[in-house]
């Protein structure tokens, strides 16, 4: 597994294991025990994981996952585990968000991750009208600065309130980001600020909730009501992508890319992503270790300069995304924003 400096002294690995499909209501668990895959992905050199405050059961399944590794492997490798948890504040609760409460908060994930400082906390703010988003991120760096977290990062903001951040001050490490070869928004403005100001992109959506897959090479288009919320949203990119049409183009050119690795689709999507600017990571999601054996090819493969004129030709039919990063989504009357859920850190401090 590749592994990639954020900082001097902050090292991650290149895949990243999501925790979003393991929390509670997400769907069947499909694991007996889902700390023995967290290890079986340590050990095989995916160290890094990635959670949130509003990811039901997921971080306090993260703190006793490295209980348990650090008295099975030793405390070495425990220090090599990274932990990306998010700070999500309801959107009922931005306009009256306190200094108080973001702490509370934080120290709500410090108890649950059973860590005394926080690797990288991920800010997120659903309505940039709610006015107190800059005051916000400070409030996080001052606890950087008293010592509960270690780095700072972003979840879904857009160019202009990144630069306004790192303006104030606060050191904004890495810019967590859907960006896939179907949803390139990112490269637009913010690929240009991230390489000015040294901010990495960790991504996620490389599969696109799925779609990226073999399953659906030569599948009819599908119609609603489909399997879950994350088809809805991907499907919504599909079709500003072009069309399941050219979709399918997309899907014919990675396979041939993938039998040229002994690969499949999916892990091609996702390596391809790693070689664009300012790219450190991919985020995958995985409810058991299932999958690891491609996860982990995701940073082995090394495409040819004919794997990625295949697939660039395709995008080159492509439509442009609308709009900066998640500027869609933040339309909450809009196609893309009007599924999104908003308020689900109830159990918040």
């Amino acid at each position: 597994m590749q592994r990639t400096k954020l900082a001097p002294d902050y090292e991650i690995s290149r895949v990243i294991r999501g925790g979003w499909q393991m929390a509670s209501g997400h769907g069947a668990a499909s694991s007996d025990d889902p700390i023995a895959d967290m290890i079986a992905f340590a050990d095989a050199g995916i160290t890094t994981f990635d959670c949130a405050d509003i990811y039901t059961g997921v971080e306090e399944l993260i703190g006793r996952f490295r209980l348990r590794y650090r008295d099975a492997r030793g405390q070495g490798a425990l220090d090599r585990i990274k932990v990306h948890t998010k700070f999500v504040p309801d959107l009922d609760v931005l306009p009256r968000i306190t200094k108080g409460y973001v702490e509370s908060v934080i120290d709500q994930s410090l108890r649950r991750l059973n860590l005394d400082r926080l690797d990288l906390v991920q800010f997120h703010w659903w309505d940039y009208e709610a006015p107190h988003w800059l005051e916000t991120a400070g409030w996080l760096n001052e606890l950087r600065q008293a010592g509960k977290i270690d780095r700072i990062g972003g979840t879904n903001f857009d160019t202009d309130h990144v630069e306004a951040i790192v303006a104030a001050g606060v050191p904004v490490t890495s810019m967590q980001v859907q960006y896939s070869l179907l949803d390139t928004r990112p490269a637009k403005r913010m690929g240009a600020l991230a390489s000015e100001k040294g901010i990495a992109f960790l991504c996620y959506g490389t599969v696109a909730g799925g779609f990226l897959g073999d399953r659906w090479l030569g599948a009819a288009e599908p119609n609603e009501p489909y399997e879950n919320r994350s088809l809805v949203k991907y499907k919504l990119i599909i079709d500003d992508f072009g069309g399941w049409d050219l979709f399918q183009e997309l899907l014919r050119a990675l396979r041939a890319v993938a039998d040229r690795h002994d690969a499949d689709i999916a892990t091609i999507a996702s390596t391809a992503m790693l070689s664009r600017p300012s790219v450190a990571a991919v985020i995958v999601g995985a409810r058991s270790r299932a999958h690891l054996a491609s996860n982990l090819a995701i940073s082995d493969i090394e495409l040819t300069d004919q794997d990625q004129k295949q697939i660039a030709a395709v995008l080159a039919e492509a439509k442009e995304i609308e709009g900066d990063v998640y500027t869609l989504e933040r339309d909450r009357h809009g196609r893309h924003g009007s599924i999104m859920k908003y308020n689900l850190n109830k159990g918040a401090a």
